[in-house]
């Protein structure tokens, strides 16, 4: 990645602070990298989230300020994820034919659920989609409950823009934040979650509640780490569809 060359000079200024501090939180940059890759393609890989998320940290370490009351792991934890997020922008890291995929995946549960009233169990999602069931779950290893949005998003399969200037956010829209604090949508997504199959469940306790890692949930449900990641993706796919008025 573009990192390499910035470590350097981020070091350099954050030699003035104690190198503890650094040291300490280093732990806590492998965390958000571990799940931030847990979403995303096989090809991500997760030391190039750490480097770029170590240079979020020496950031943080140089701009935090105390007299803010702010925590400095909360001050932190932003800085490290918005270094990784906007690396992986630049990176352009999906590839067109993996979010065509994800929309595909998205659009069959979503018409699925209309067709029978409850959330479709893999071999009828990969049924629908015409595809062997070992194709599917492949499928979804490779998406991995896309979270990031590209403006590149809003083409359609050719890559020709489809009214982008639509798409640009409005001054005096909502804004992401406020949506996410909505007390209805907040209602809206425990009764998604609810609606999901009971395994599927589990695993979203397990990683985001428990804040198990991949390979730990599935020692707890006695499968692969590889078919945590498909669970993972599938879960958060049905929950995509499921609140779509709300993206």
């Amino acid at each position: 990645m573009a990192a390499h060359h910035k470590m350097r000079a981020y070091a350099q200024a954050a030699d003035t602070r104690p190198a503890i501090q650094i040291e300490q939180y280093t732990p806590l940059v492998k965390k958000l990298a571990s799940m931030l890759v847990a979403r995303l393609p096989a090809s991500v890989d997760i030391n190039d989230l750490i480097q770029v998320g170590v240079i979020g940290l020496m950031e943080a370490a140089k701009q935090f300020d105390p007299a803010q009351g702010v925590q400095f792991e909360t001050f932190a934890s932003q800085r490290i994820r918005g270094a990784m997020l906007d690396e992986l922008r630049r990176e352009d890291w999906m590839p067109r034919q993996t979010r065509r995929n994800s929309r595909q995946i998205e659009d069959a549960i979503h018409k699925l659920e209309q067709q029978l009233g409850r959330s479709p169990i893999e071999s009828e999602i990969a049924e629908h989609m015409q595809l062997p069931l070992d194709e599917y779950q492949a499928m979804l290893g490779e998406c991995r409950g896309i979270g990031v949005v590209h403006f590149e998003d809003f083409q359609d399969d050719e890559g020709n823009a489809t009214h982008s200037i639509d798409n640009i956010a409005d001054e005096h829209g909502v804004e992401p934040s406020a949506v996410l604090s909505d007390d209805a949508f907040r209602n809206a997504l425990v009764d998604a979650i609810k609606l999901l199959p009971e395994r599927d469940q589990l695993v979203m306790s397990l990683y985001y509640e428990q804040e198990l890692n991949l390979k730990e949930i599935g020692a707890v449900l006695g499968v692969s780490e590889s078919r945590v990641c498909q669970l993972h993706s599938q879960a958060i796919t049905r929950l995509r569809s499921r609140l779509r008025e709300w993206t």
